[in-house]
């Protein structure tokens, strides 16, 4: 096993620069000496997009179940920062429970969106070529994750936005917003506000779908135990 690992790391270093056929002749050359441990340009793929796939299973179910972001500190969705004032302001002359009850739908309409991600991902990774996955495996600890921000984002928001007005509406999050902004904007002398809630909520609940992606390829590139396969613990053995 030993020395399937120093060939593995090897092929790491040699492919760092190869073409996708310059990749499958490198490949066929070593596996003439690794035997039944060799690694195959396919397996590689189908690796990663395993670990992809458990990853965004885990990630977008956390982030669904009631407080999945409400109670996790990683990506709760605050107050607005550009209309921060008006929740000091509120908070000040008393209506501190409205606010609180805004924060707490505005995270229960991010956590109905987030049940529409997975089939997104799950076609991004279907779409992975071996080039991709190549990049990824020999890539930073994040890199699966920038794969899909780079891959998904401006698909995520367009189906996510019409969704998120629809989870906010449901949750009365828009209304207590309108509420709040109005009565904030009835407090003599302050300057009005008029701050894009849908937008706002659309942009933090794909950070925080992000964030835990991100935390699931971590554990998986770090924790063997976190490898449910044998293909798993294969690809990703050379880190070890």
């Amino acid at each position: 096993m030993k020395l399937f690992k120093n060939n593995f790391y090897f092929i790491f270093i040699v492919l760092m620069a190869c073409t996708s056929a310059q990749i499958n002749q490198t490949l066929g050359t070593i596996n003439d000496a690794l035997g039944d441990d060799a690694l195959t340009s396919e397996q590689v793929a189908s690796g990663l997009k395993e670990a992809l796939i458990n990853g965004i299973s885990k990630g977008s179910g956390q982030a669904s179940k009631l407080d999945g972001y409400f109670k996790n500190p990683q990506i709760k969705l605050p107050f607005p920062p550009d209309v921060q004032k008006v929740e000091t302001k509120l908070r000040q002359i008393g209506l501190g429970d409205e606010v609180d009850k805004f924060v707490l739908t505005l995270n229960r309409g991010a956590e109905e969106a987030a049940k529409e991600a997975k089939p997104i991902f799950v076609n991004a990774i279907k779409a992975m070529t071996i080039q991709d996955a190549w990049g990824i495996l020999k890539g930073d600890k994040d890199a699966a994750t920038q794969y899909l921000m780079r891959t998904t984002s401006s698909q995520l928001k367009a189906s996510f936005q019409p969704v998120i007005k629809r989870a906010l509406d449901k949750t009365n999050a828009t209304k207590y917003y309108s509420d709040i902004v109005t009565t904030y904007n009835k407090v003599p002398f302050v300057e009005k506000v008029n701050d894009d809630l849908e937008g706002y909520a659309t942009d933090k609940a794909i950070e925080g779908l992000f964030t835990l992606i991100a935390k699931e390829e971590m554990n998986i590139r770090k924790d063997p135990m976190a490898r449910t396969s044998e293909l798993l613990k294969k690809v990703f053995a050379e880190q070890d």
